[in-house]
């Protein structure tokens, strides 16, 4: 996923209300920019990070600057949860995640299941549906640099659900995966957060139970794109 607009840089001055951040420019001007996660954001809520910002200049936005991307150290971490979906549907085009090859069509954001919405819908002659649901990964409790990232980084109800309806799509016949995206150029590993959901650690047992699959692909990250960078070695699970 290549950015339609050149990012401009700055420094993170907070984070705040969930979905805005202050931040000072490489000139000293302080803006506010929407931040587009609903999660805690847990690890990356870091004063004087610098961060990189998508400027628009539609005079119906409240706000002209979107957070996308904060530099923790020396790692970058994607943190626009409106971008997994185009980065994976990209990959599975490009056919750089094989195991989501073989299929003809490719159609986003399908309604299915109990009022619900699939993030990537796959289909092909003469074989099952592939329901497809998305999770952007940026959280890295452990300090070492193999230690795995988590998800999620927050009790998320919705993300529960969505393993409930999965876990039917499997018993309906179909393909059911769940795909974590690490958004994280140190993404190596990935395993749950069980103790900040318990809920959805067991809904996940369920499914994976029940023949979800589970993928996990890491990101290489630049203030130019985010790209798929490979899979991501599965922990415990």
């Amino acid at each position: 996923m290549k950015f339609e607009t050149a990012l401009i840089s700055g420094k993170l001055i907070k984070r705040y209300k969930r979905f805005l951040a202050d931040v000072e420019l490489e000139d000293g001007k302080i803006i506010t920019a929407h931040c587009a996660n609903s999660g805690s954001m847990l690890s990356l809520n870091v004063p004087g990070s610098r961060v990189w910002l998508t400027p628009n200049d539609d005079p119906k936005r409240k706000l002209k600057y979107t957070w996308e991307i904060i530099e923790i150290g020396k790692v970058r971490v994607g943190i626009n949860t409106q971008h997994p979906n185009r980065i994976v549907a990209e990959a599975i085009e490009a056919g750089e995640i094989p195991e989501l090859t073989g299929y003809e069509n490719l159609k986003r954001e399908v309604k299915y299941g109990e009022n619900s919405r699939i993030d990537i819908l796959l289909s092909a002659p003469n074989k099952p549906d592939c329901y497809v649901e998305v999770k952007n990964v940026t959280m890295k409790r452990g300090k070492n640099k193999n230690d795995p990232a988590e998800f999620p980084d927050a009790v998320t109800a919705r993300g529960a659900k969505h393993l409930v309806e999965l876990t039917n799509m499997v018993k309906a016949k179909k393909r059911a995966v769940m795909f974590y995206l690490v958004q994280r150029t140190d993404g190596k590993s990935f395993t749950l957060a069980g103790d900040i959901d318990p809920v959805y650690a067991k809904e996940f047992a369920k499914a994976q139970k029940a023949g979800v699959e589970i993928i996990a692909y890491g990101c290489n990250i630049t203030p130019k794109k985010i790209s798929i960078s490979g899979p991501c070695a599965i922990i415990g699970l």
